[in-house]
Order: structure tokens, then sequence, then C-alpha cells
């Protein structure tokens, strides 16, 4: 069996985990971790980047630093993964979903004003996929109306928008290294990125559970203590050892997933001509990172069919989120804005092939002639 995923490793992981285990320092910024944190300022150019235990544990130290209260209401899509609207409401939030785009499954900006009210704190854009949301209009929005943006980039590292790194656009960015991402340190893992330098000093404090700690082991303040909201966000060292044995390679990983979409794209591309099947849209503006490669069926029964059948001939393809608003949890934390035009029809179509850091391309072929065969009857 082709399985859908495999967690990329380079090699390096191995000597760097032995070398923090026997370091003296394994609960969190170490060596490994303030070479992690550097390298993604570095990368970045962001104000901060604070390493966290998961994207999750980071969007929930976003929404205590933007300082979400019951009642506010926070704009995202519905077809995110729970943790996207979850993070917010933990601090009383109401979420409010907007409609997607169909051609790159991102939070459609005309629909965003709209759902404004005067209660509104903050639009969060997912970057699905690893393509940009149309993060101009978002911004322009949310200056006029003064609103915070927590751009959700779990998918997106080493992505860019008009030649700016996704994370970087908005007031806060978070990154995932999930064993599923480009990226992992080792089965969870995730960043914090701050571009407003307003928030950089509480984002430390919120971090080490709601002490300035931080600012002791630099000598600002002669003790340390309870002075904030706070909460155990330091990942250990553990994790950022295994991560810092992928960043040395990010480059090298970012074009082997390309390689491998670009192989995906020319190969079934015939299809989509055929009008079979649709195929990812990157946006002229946007730079991507491969995060995955989905096709979209005809309808949700097409789509089951054809992940029945690729298993049958070996190999793993994977439907994605059931959007958040169906859920019941969705029904009691959240409400729809406006139609539901795209969100539920293309999330029933979209099917996720194997891929992953190092694939061959002898197993894209074995899915790409699978697939083909699928259609061949019709």
């Amino acid at each position: 069996m082709i399985p859908f995923n495999r967690p990329p490793r380079t090699g390096s992981e191995d000597q760097y985990v032995l070398a923090a285990m026997r370091s003296d320092k394994i609960s969190g910024d170490g060596d490994f971790g303030k070479k992690c944190q550097a390298w993604f300022e570095q990368e970045l150019g962001c104000d901060k980047a604070l390493l966290t235990p998961s994207c999750t544990h980071a969007l929930e130290m976003a929404a205590i630093l933007i300082d979400i209260q019951p009642g506010d209401e926070v704009i995202m899509p519905s077809y995110t993964f729970v943790s996207t609207a979850n993070a917010f409401v933990l601090r009383g939030a109401k979420i409010v979903f907007v409609d997607i785009r169909p051609d790159t499954m991102n939070l459609d900006e005309t629909k965003i004003e709209s759902a404004i009210t005067a209660r509104t704190k903050a639009i969060v854009p997912v970057h699905y996929a690893g393509v940009a949301c149309e993060m101009d209009r978002i911004m322009e929005l949310a200056n006029q109306y003064n609103l915070f943006v927590i751009e959700d980039a779990a998918q997106g590292m080493m992505s860019e928008y008009k030649g700016r790194k996704l994370g970087t656009i908005g007031h806060i960015g978070a990154y995932s290294f999930h064993e599923t991402k480009n990226y992992t340190s080792g089965g969870e893992g995730g960043l914090l990125i701050v571009n407003d330098g307003r928030f950089v000093n509480r984002a430390e404090i919120i971090r080490e559970k709601g002490t300035n700690r931080s600012q002791f082991f630099r000598g600002m303040v002669d003790k340390y203590s309870w002075v904030d909201l706070g909460s155990s966000y330091l990942p250990g060292e553990l994790q950022a050892a295994y991560l810092w044995g992928q960043l040395e390679q990010a480059d090298k990983i970012n074009n082997n997933r390309l390689e491998s979409w670009n192989f995906y794209w020319k190969g079934l591309r015939n299809l989509q001509d055929s009008d079979y099947i649709s195929l990812p849209k990157v946006p002229v503006d946007c730079v991507h990172n491969a995060h995955m490669f989905y096709i979209k069926t005809a309808d949700i029964n097409e789509r089951s069919e054809l992940i029945e059948h690729l298993k049958l001939k070996g190999a793993m393809a994977v439907f994605h989120y059931v959007p958040l608003h169906s859920a019941a949890g969705g029904k009691k934390f959240g409400r729809f804005i406006g139609i539901d035009n795209f969100t539920t029809t293309e999330s029933e179509r979209l099917i996720r092939l194997p891929l992953w850091f190092g694939i061959s391309n002898h197993d894209q072929q074995l899915v790409i002639t699978a697939i083909q065969d699928y259609y061949s009857g019709r």
C-alpha cells in the first residue's frame, strides 16, 4: 500500500536528537531551540519567532495576545481544521464563518466585509495547501475596520504572497510542524510568528506560563515571577533538535516536493482537459510549497468511488475537512454569514493524493495510472 503520508526525515535528526538528550537543557529553549528561532527570524524577517508544542498552541497564544474577550467575533473560513476556531472559542469568541473561493479553497475576501460587525475583533485567513489568501484586500479591510489579522499558515512554510512569506503579513502568524506537514519537529510542533512589535514581550511571557522568566535569563529583571496570563507553550528541546535537522535542508525538501507536485500535475492534466477532474490552481502572485496535491471529482459519490478504487489499486488517498459550520461544535460556537455556495460542495469533491518528501516517481505513476484507469471507462 502506498501511504498517504510519510513524515519527512533528512537523516540528520538522529544525531541532533541524541545531542539534545545528552545536553544539560532538554526542557526547551536550549541550543537547538535558539537555532531554530534564529533561523526563522532571519528567513521570515519577523519581529519574533517562538517555537510552540503545536500550531494549535500558537493560535491559542495569538488569541490571548489580541485580548479576545467573551462576545468578540472572529471571521474565518469554515473549511479549516478545528484548531483554527477552537483557539478563539476558548477565549469566549463567537466564530463567524464565510464562504470560500472554489479556485484556491481559501477564505473569499469579497465576503468578509459583509460579515463585519461592531463585535468583530479579528480575521483569520487560512492559507489552504500552502497557497496564499488574497492578503492585500484582507489587510485593507483590517486597517479600515481596526481589526487584527491572524494568519493560519499551518500549511504555508516556504510559501509566499507577492514576495512575502506567509505568516509574516498579518499581525501574527502560525506554522505547524505536525508529521503531515512539509517539515516536522518529531510528530507535533508549531511556531508563533510575531510581526507587530507590540506583542513581542507579552508573547514570551504567555509562552512561559505567564512569567517573565525569559527577561530574567537575559538579565532584564532581578527575579522572575507571575505577571500575566499564560500556559505551558514551550516545546521540549528534542522537538527543536528534530526540526533543526530539517531546517538545515529546507530548500532541498521544498524543491523535492515541488518536483513531485509537478509530476502529478503533468500526469493528470489530460483528465482536467477532458473535464473529468479539476486540478489545483495557484494564483499568479503566489509561490506555493507543494504542501499537498489534490484533485476534485464531479461530486461526493464519485469521490467515494475513486478513493475506494485507489485503495484496491494499493494507494491511500483521503478527503479533507468536513466544514466546521456543519458540525455540532460549529453550530454551537459560530454562525455562517451569507450563502454557502462553495464551502460544502467543493469540500465534498476534494481528494488528497499521496505526497511526501522523497516519494518516488514510480509510486506517483501507480497513483496516476489508477486514476486514469478509473476514468477510462467513462
